[in-house]
């Protein structure tokens, strides 16, 4: 199991580096050609999520993102360590606001429309979407 792991600033301009690298690794690992755009933008939209919680929270660690290359499969996981409402919590104990939590949902309404294998999983202290796609084997070169 290969794995490339970013850890960026919380800043926009960095979601385009975190797409390319994406694709790059997506694209070696053996995901087809035809779905790298949706790597892409998934990606794009997980880390732009990632960025936005960190900046309407001033948390000033990095925004996480894991490659990994496994058997059969290409995984991409972005972490954020902002705080999320979980079950249980009271109504309005969550700190995000209620435009932060539409914003929210539609990020994932759009990830889940782009990635057919996703996870999500929230928590106190911190979230993590976890995008996975099918890969095939290297192509044999015929000499």
């Amino acid at each position: 199991m290969a794995t490339v792991e970013l850890r960026f600033s919380a800043l926009p301009e960095h979601v385009r580096t975190a797409r390319l690298v994406a694709a790059a690794v997506a694209r070696r690992a053996g995901v087809d050609e035809a779905v790298l755009d949706e790597v892409r933008l998934a990606v794009g939209e997980a880390c732009s999520r990632a960025v936005g919680l960190h900046r309407n929270h001033d948390i000033t660690a990095p925004v996480k993102v894991a490659l990994i290359e496994e058997e059969k499969q290409f995984s991409i996981e972005v972490g954020d360590e902002a705080p999320h409402a979980i079950a249980g919590d009271t109504p309005g104990a969550a700190p995000d606001g209620d435009a932060d939590a539409e914003e929210d949902e539609m990020g994932l309404a759009v990830i889940s429309g782009l990635v057919d294998d996703v996870e999500v999983s929230t928590g106190r202290n911190g979230g993590l979407i976890r995008m996975t796609w099918p890969t095939s084997p290297p192509a044999v070169a015929l000499a």
